[in-house]
């Protein structure tokens, strides 16, 4: 009798990667990242949380064409000198998220080296629930993460792999 494959879902800050891989000085594909976590650790549902800006449409469309589930967050604009920021925090939503999916995999991949998920983290490592956390990399990765080491994989050590082209 075959075994079955696990069902595990990944749960991706996209800003926490997007900005941590692009201050190593490089781009990550999304596709190709999409396909890693498939293919490395059976992920069968990949939910990215990010911020909404009007505009960027056609990248919304080609991260759903990449198989993630794109979960938006309303931003906010304010002016900090004379640059207009965007902020768009999704800490709270993939928490949330989550917990409310916690029945529906076998284990999880989280995709942050922030410090804001470490009762997230400990929590699914008492539940045996974490599979892996993913950090962009080791300068951007959290003290307060440094405990769940065994769990711990960074982007930057993948990026012959996952380099956008």
């Amino acid at each position: 009798m075959k075994k079955s494959k696990p069902n595990n879902y990944a749960f991706i800050d996209s800003q926490n990667l997007n900005l941590g891989v692009r201050a190593l000085g490089w781009r990550l594909d999304f596709g190709r990242f999409r396909v890693y976590l498939k293919d490395k650790y059976n992920v069968s549902k990949a939910f990215l949380f990010i911020g909404y800006v009007a505009g960027n449409q056609a990248l919304y469309t080609q991260l759903q064409k990449d198989d993630y589930l794109v979960i938006f967050k309303p931003t906010l604009e304010f002016k900090k000198g004379k640059k207009i920021k965007i902020k768009g925090n999704v800490d709270a939503e993939l928490i949330m998220h989550t917990m409310i999916e916690w029945r529906n995999c076998e284990q999880a991949v989280v995709v942050a080296g922030d410090g804001d998920y470490h009762c997230l983290v400990e929590h699914m490592v008492k539940q045996n629930k974490l599979l892996k956390l993913i950090s962009p990399s080791r300068k951007s990765f959290s003290s307060l993460l440094r405990k769940f080491g065994q769990y711990v994989i960074f982007v930057e050590d993948l990026k012959k792999k996952l380099k956008k082209k």
